[in-house]
């Protein structure tokens, strides 16, 4: 008979601290300080979004919306750092739902794990088709619909259905890997975060060193859109948002990372900060190396188009391989964190079919059924994208704004709880495993709080606000323009309903383990 610690590969202290929060350690602990670290770093994944999205941000602000960047990098870092804190105190899988749960009740933290699981779905298929923007360039035997001479752009309707198509490939793979085990996933994933490593330093080395101009390109407007400079500013502004999300994936991962407390916050501040230094050097050096801002080039081929430009066919489709990994690694840890996100609220008997959503293979010590959940639900999304473009890339869109709106879930409740308790200083004290005191931001705390909600709440407007530059890519098609409200009202009103039947089926209240670090679980309402 297998003995509990090498079926769950934990130490025993990690196993009764898990037990203090009312949970047994089922999923296995297969994710050291590197694999944490790149959990949230490939769910950023700066090659995979900077990619995919610079030619985004120079339409609309032309080479000064780099400054975008360092401002949200700096608005999210707040939020980063209140995450680290609740990291450190809330060790538990699926951390945006039990962070949000532990600090304004089940049902505010129902619906803000709902909001996040849906954005995860959403943001897998759109990480998914990136391949589309890589792979054809790479080799034009990838554009499998239409042979080697369609049009592989992901909005032509040959690159639309070829991108759906090699999407799908890759969704079951990553599935694949999530059912074998933690540990193959943190292991490619941290192969795939050193390859990603070594190709941003390859790629900002070869840019700068093809200059075409000095770095006070960043304080011009050339190649902007026309029209007031602010308004195109900060709908430049959503290329950073884009990236800069998923540092959070670190804590997801906490039932399965040994000595969380201590290991969790800082891969969360780390995947983050790294981040924003390497995308900081991408755009610089696309701005320097581009052949021009003026003529549209930049706007259409992105950062791509800079790369096969100055480094050639061959250098441009070696390092274009690199970026191919980061998909791949980024697909993988965004798979993987909303898998978990899901158990952790299946584990609640909060969801329709719980009993085996919530259920761990014994075998392989992950949560199969969830994989498999957000594996097809990124599929259906994907499905979208077969004849019309422009319909995903408003999915695309919405899809950053619900995760920041579930960031929001925690970081407000977090400061209500702050203030509300100022005296005592908010949050618990503690130590970590190794004895040291858990992550504080201390008498910064309610200050830091305060900038990372304010920052939030105009991010948000910013995401939703109904450009038909952003959300209706057709022209002149009304529901695609407000599509990111209505989705969100959308999924409000489905996660509604679900909740309601939910109440309903357990008699208006389930059994939780208490919102405290206390062992005794306690009745709390749904």
């Amino acid at each position: 008979m297998t003995t509990a610690s090498t079926t769950t590969h934990a130490t025993g202290q990690e196993r009764d601290d898990l037990g203090e929060f009312g949970y047994s350690q089922e999923l296995h602990r297969g994710v050291g300080h590197f694999a944490s670290f790149a959990a949230g770093f490939s769910f950023v994944s700066i090659l995979t979004t900077v990619f995919q999205l610079f030619g985004l941000g120079f339409s609309f602000g032309g080479a000064a919306f780099f400054w975008t960047w360092p401002a949200v990098f700096g608005g999210q870092l707040l939020v980063a750092l209140c995450f680290a804190e609740l990291a450190a105190r809330y060790p538990i899988s699926g951390a945006i739902f039990q962070w949000s749960s532990r600090l304004a009740g089940t049902d505010f933290g129902w619906f803000t794990g709902w909001v996040m699981v849906i954005g995860q779905i959403l943001t897998v298929a759109t990480a998914a088709i990136a391949m589309q923007a890589v792979l054809p360039s790479i080799w034009s035997g990838f554009q499998l619909i239409g042979g080697a001479g369609a049009d592989s752009a992901p909005t032509s309707p040959t690159g639309a259905q070829n991108a759906v198509l090699l999407g799908l490939l890759l969704l079951v793979v990553t599935t694949t890997v999530n059912a074998i085990g933690v540990r193959l996933m943190a292991l490619l994933t941290s192969v795939g975060v050193v390859i990603e490593l070594l190709g941003v330093a390859a790629l900002v080395v070869a840019l700068f060193a093809r200059g075409e101009r000095g770095p006070s390109v960043v304080f011009s407007t050339d190649g902007a859109a026309a029209g007031s400079y602010l308004p195109l500013w900060l709908a430049s502004s959503l290329m950073a948002a884009y990236v800069m999300v998923g540092f959070d994936s670190a804590g997801e991962l906490s039932e399965e990372t040994h000595a969380p407390r201590r290991t969790t916050p800082r891969t969360i501040v780390r995947a983050l900060t790294v981040s924003g230094l390497g995308g900081v050097l991408l755009l610089l050096g696309g701005l320097v190396a581009a052949p021009s801002l003026t003529d549209g080039t930049l706007a259409t081929t992105g950062l791509a188009g800079v790369l096969t430009t100055r480094l050639g066919d061959v250098g441009g489709r070696i390092l274009l391989v690199a970026v191919a990994i980061a998909v791949f690694a980024c697909t993988l840890a965004v798979q993987t964190s909303g898998s978990r996100m899901l158990f952790s609220m299946a584990r609640e008997r909060s969801l329709p079919f719980s009993a085996v959503l919530g259920r761990v293979s014994p075998r392989t010590g992950t949560p199969i059924a969830t994989s498999i959940v957000v594996g097809v639900g990124a599929a259906i999304a994907l499905a979208v994208n077969w004849n019309q473009g422009a319909v995903f890339t408003a999915l695309a869109s919405l899809c950053i704004a619900m995760l920041y709106l579930a960031y929001l879930g925690v970081t407000l409740p977090l400061l209500v709880k702050r203030l509300r308790l100022r005296r005592t200083g908010g949050l618990e004290s503690g130590v970590a495993e190794d004895g040291r005191p858990l992550f504080s931001l201390g008498r910064f705390g309610i200050a830091v709080n305060v900038v990372a909600v304010v920052y939030q709440v105009v991010m948000v407007v910013n995401l939703v606000w109904p450009r038909a530059a952003i959300y209706d890519l057709t022209g002149g098609t009304w529901w695609l323009q407000w599509s990111a409200l209505l989705f969100i009202l959308l999924t409000l009103v489905v996660g509604a309903v679900v909740h309601w039947r939910n109440r309903v089926r357990h008699g208006g209240a389930i059994m939780l383990p208490a919102l405290s670090t206390s062992a005794e679980p306690r009745e709390v309402l749904a």
